[in-house]
């Protein structure tokens, strides 16, 4: 078998089936669901994925997971609210093949980065750092080590990396109210990890500090004011979702 799919799944009824379908051209599927209450399974093994449970509390646990309930040769790595297009799809198999006209090495790599096209508040915003943002996700699965991170996990190969590119598309919410939940979420968890690396005691202008240099870098150093009202609002988003963050390491500073 040459190629695994790999996919990351918690009530993702509402995407999953496109996503499925942008990569159904694959060997292998493999669902990892967290618990969905929704028709997620049932809509996944309508197309042919084999859905496993998942197990561990993190991300890098889950693709560690994924990796070693795969059979393929290589691995590709996609999240449920991306899209594996057609372009995209003949470059990943020539490189999995090693076809003469991808690259002129004696050898595949061990890994390739696929750039991404992200949309946001139903928009594709170019600017802001959101492209090309390559992802590290097509591995030939004896070159990957594992995940490591807890939350912002990263992968360790063992060989050169090269780069596609063909981009993937990713869809994110078109609402405030999703990232606003996402914020909630993950900013106690990296709160949690500074607090446990024992960052320096947070005063309020620190926080102001840190929300001012990430508007500051997304909407002016990276021109996100060239994506319009969408890209002014995800800058701002991504200071407040700073801002938060080290609100959050305050209290537990203050707590403790």
């Amino acid at each position: 078998m040459r190629l695994s799919i790999f996919i990351l799944t918690r009530n993702e009824e509402k995407v999953i089936k496109d996503c499925l379908e942008s990569v159904k051209w694959a060997e292998e599927i493999i669902l990892l669901d967290g618990g969905s209450t929704d028709k997620t399974p049932e809509i996944a093994k309508e197309v042919g994925a084999r859905i496993v449970e998942q197990k561990g509390d993190n991300y890098s646990a889950w693709r560690n997971q994924g990796k070693d309930q795969t059979k393929g040769e290589w691995i590709l790595y996609v999240d449920a609210d991306e899209r594996i297009l057609p372009l995209l799809k003949n470059e990943i198999q020539d490189a999995i093949r090693h076809k003469q006209s991808l690259s002129l090495r004696d050898k595949p790599y061990a890994a390739y980065a696929i750039p991404r096209r992200n949309f946001l508040l139903g928009k594709e915003l170019k600017h802001g750092g959101w492209f090309p943002d390559y992802q590290l996700r097509l591995f030939q699965k004896k070159k990957l080590k594992g995940w490591v991170g807890k939350l912002h996990e990263h992968p360790e190969v063992d060989g050169e990396i090269g780069k596609l590119g063909n981009p993937m598309v990713h869809f994110q919410p078109e609402k405030i109210e999703p990232a606003l939940e996402k914020s909630i979420k993950w900013s106690e968890i990296e709160a949690d990890l500074l607090f446990k690396a024992d960052h320096p005691k947070i005063a309020w202008w620190r926080v102001l500090r840190m929300g001012g240099t990430t508007l500051f870098d997304r909407l002016i150093k990276k021109r996100g004011f060239l994506d319009g009202t969408e890209g002014f609002i995800e800058s701002v988003y991504q200071a407040f979702h700073t801002m938060i963050i080290y609100l959050r390491l305050w209290e537990k500073q203050t707590s403790k």
